[in-house]
């Protein structure tokens, strides 16, 4: 399809937000993607646009995080397999199975996500308790990754918080970390998605330059403010995304609450 220049500025502008924000706590497919529709462009290839440039904002926070030695690749090269396992088969999935029920577990995972942020020990910067050995947590970032490449919404707060509980880490270095296992997962959708050719590539391109800039500013306010920045973003959202899902009249939670609060 063609869009003119001015539609392309304005999406490529609304990518440097959206990679901004994907940086620091994840969320930014929640801008990106009423974007993509409301210039006309179809939902599947809007879905796969987005991972694309999704994809460059997620390598260029990457990028800053390591360059500042901020990521440990050795340390993350069972959870990278892993979630790279996980999300070419959540992405090959999808296409087989019904994915409602992922409308009603979905808002009720994220919601627990941001509760724990607001109410739970207080995330810092300081190392905790490291709860599993890394390997033993692979399958763990395997199945974020599955979930990822079949839906996404969310992955970075499931990352985020996985890192913090379960591998102790700081919030900042958690947040880092994040970036690199989203990156694994965003390119391997990328591709299965390219394979289908659903991918707008001269918009995704376009996209892709505001994405880095985002990422790349996102990051080092990441790093700069730490957890007074990363903590309160990550609330926000989650319950984003959790009133984003609720919003959409075919889901059968909302559908539910509806019901139980009609006389």
């Amino acid at each position: 399809m063609e869009l003119s220049l001015d539609v392309i500025a304005l999406l490529a502008l609304v990518a440097v937000v959206a990679g901004f924000i994907d940086a620091i706590a994840g969320g930014g497919g929640l801008i990106v993607l009423p974007a993509l529709l409301a210039a006309g462009v179809p939902p599947v290839a809007a879905l796969a646009t987005n991972k694309i440039q999704g994809s460059f904002g997620t390598a260029s926070a990457t990028w800053s995080f390591w360059r500042a030695g901020r990521i440990d690749f050795a340390l993350l090269r069972w959870p990278i397999a892993a979630t790279l396992i996980g999300a070419c088969l959540g992405a090959m999935t999808v296409t087989l199975i019904d994915t409602t029920w992922l409308l009603v577990a979905l808002p009720l995972l994220l919601t627990a996500v941001a509760l724990y942020f607001l109410f739970g020990p207080k995330a810092s910067d300081e190392e905790s308790h490291r709860r599993l050995s890394v390997l033993a947590y692979a399958p763990i970032a395997g199945l974020i990754g599955f979930y990822d490449g079949f839906f996404g919404p969310g992955n970075g707060s499931f990352f985020a918080l996985s890192l913090v509980t379960l591998l102790g880490m700081g919030l900042t270095r958690a947040t880092a970390h994040t970036k690199a296992l989203n990156f694994t997962s965003n390119f391997v959708s990328v591709i299965v998605l390219a394979i289908g050719g659903h991918v707008l590539w001269g918009l995704g391109a376009a996209m892709a330059v505001g994405q880095i800039i985002g990422g790349h500013l996102g990051s080092h306010a990441a790093m700069r403010f730490g957890p007074r920045l990363i903590r309160p973003l990550l609330v926000v959202i989650s319950l984003a995304i959790v009133l984003k899902l609720l919003s959409e009249p075919a889901n059968p939670l909302r559908a539910a609450i509806t019901g139980w609060l009609t006389p």
